[in-house]
């Protein structure tokens, strides 16, 4: 192979940078698998960690070195709340992220590497406010997420420098929304988020390209009864903002189809539904970063009315669509029918009569004459009241996924696309 296209799949840098954020699931559960790095991928380690206990952090301190990259990404911990560098509650999605970047890499040349570095700086339980540049005063409990990312990257960088490798950062992951389910103004926070972490990391590394950052749909909030309707708009934000600021914010698509947490909660992912959510994340990094291919997740591009009939076209990364029957059917009574469809004026449900997959659409057929008014096309966005009983236990849940053969390098298991909650007019 070419000494340009080795460097191509190699990356922008010897070491990218990923970074991740977000509340619990983006910290992990027990128990910890990913013991082994079975390629080059690294973390930074804290050393004795006397230095770091709390901020403000010396990135020339003496005692910190780059590691293979393994779970724990630092020593677990049990309390709450807990943030940086004592914010790890069990295995992540990092390390089965990592892992996936490489092994497809390498799928396309043996000889070629892609080495990623992780760091890890959400905070369980906490809301954006917590995770965002801290402008005023902190109690130094919480909201150390922002000031812990500029730590860990200046120290990576003065340790690439010293081991004659460039580094830069790659990618934002963010895995959040719960705390700020029904915030009108998360768009608004997570976009200054995104552009605070940009000129600040930036100038840490002195990288041109702007960072992008990596989005996926919590389901877990609102949960009450399905009569109370319970739509999140965090979750609409999720989607949206990777089709309004395409390239800046890219959603990789929902969570409920990720194997939940053994106790069942609705909210969090086992072990093994965080590798898939790594695996899936390192999928999408991989397609668009190193092979440079515009990846857009299983959603919705068009919608059209005829009679009784909504039509539904969808961007799908691998044809043709499929319903996926191993999920429960919706408990919604309007929408029983709908496999996660769901139609309504205002908050009154239109009841849906059939779905049916026509090529790359997906046509909804209302139990009724459509009406004339304010017609929504949503899709997996309402309460249902009840967990699923299989998956991620979510409370909300759809059955439409794509035909991706793709496997995960460390689960060995399927990990095709599911549709992304949403919502659209009807024009």
């Amino acid at each position: 192979m070419a000494e340009s296209s080795r460097n191509r799949l190699s990356g922008p840098w010897d070491w990218n940078g990923i970074v991740g954020t977000g509340q619990s699931l983006s910290v992990g559960t027990p128990p910890v698998t990913s013991v082994t790095q079975p390629y080059g991928n690294l973390k930074l380690s804290l050393g004795d960690r006397g230095h770091a206990a709390a901020p403000p952090w010396d990135p020339s301190a003496a005692g910190l070195s780059m590691v293979p990259l393994v779970e724990p990404i630092r020593d677990l911990q049990t309390g709450y709340p807990s943030a940086y560098p004592g914010n790890v509650y069990g295995e992540t999605l990092h390390s089965a992220m990592a892992r996936q970047i490489t092994f497809l890499v390498r799928a396309v040349a043996a000889n070629a590497d892609h080495v990623t570095v992780h760091t890890v700086v959400g905070e369980s339980g906490q809301g954006i406010v917590a995770l965002e540049k801290q402008r005023g005063a902190s109690d130094g409990i919480v909201g150390r997420a922002y000031a812990a990312t500029l730590f860990e990257v200046a120290a990576i960088a003065r340790l690439a420098r010293a081991a004659g490798k460039t580094y830069g950062v790659a990618a934002i992951v963010m895995t959040h929304g719960e705390t700020d389910s029904g915030s009108a103004t998360y768009a608004a926070d997570l976009s200054r988020l995104l552009a605070d972490y940009n000129a600040d990391l930036c100038a840490i590394t002195g990288q041109p390209d702007a960072i992008p950052m990596y989005l996926t749909q919590q389901h877990a909030f609102p949960n009450g009864p399905a009569s109370a309707g319970g739509r999140a708009l965090a979750t609409q934000t999720q989607w949206r903002l990777g089709t309004e600021r395409k390239g800046e914010f890219v959603c990789a698509g929902p969570k409920y189809q990720m194997n939940g947490h053994e106790n069942g909660d609705g909210v969090h992912l086992s072990a093994v539904g965080y590798q898939l959510l790594g695996e899936k994340l390192g999928q999408v990094h991989a397609e668009r970063a190193v092979f440079g291919r515009d990846w857009q997740p299983l959603q919705p591009t068009r919608v059209e009315r005829s009679d009784q009939a909504i039509v539904v076209s969808f961007h799908m990364p691998v044809a043709p669509l499929v319903w996926d029957d191993s999920f429960d059917a919706p408990a919604i009574g309007e929408w029983v029918r709908g496999r996660g469809f769901e139609l309504r004026v205002g908050d009154t449900r239109v009841a849906i009569d059939s779905v049916a997959i026509l090529g790359q659409s997906v046509v909804v057929r209302a139990a009724r004459a459509l009406p004339a008014g304010p017609l929504v096309v949503g899709y997996a966005t309402a309460s249902q009241g009840i967990q699923m009983s299989t998956a991620s236990n979510a409370v909300r849940w759809g059955q439409l996924r794509d035909s991706d053969p793709f496997r995960g390098e460390t689960t060995k298991r399927p990990n095709p696309n599911y549709c992304v909650s949403f919502e659209l007019p009807v024009p």
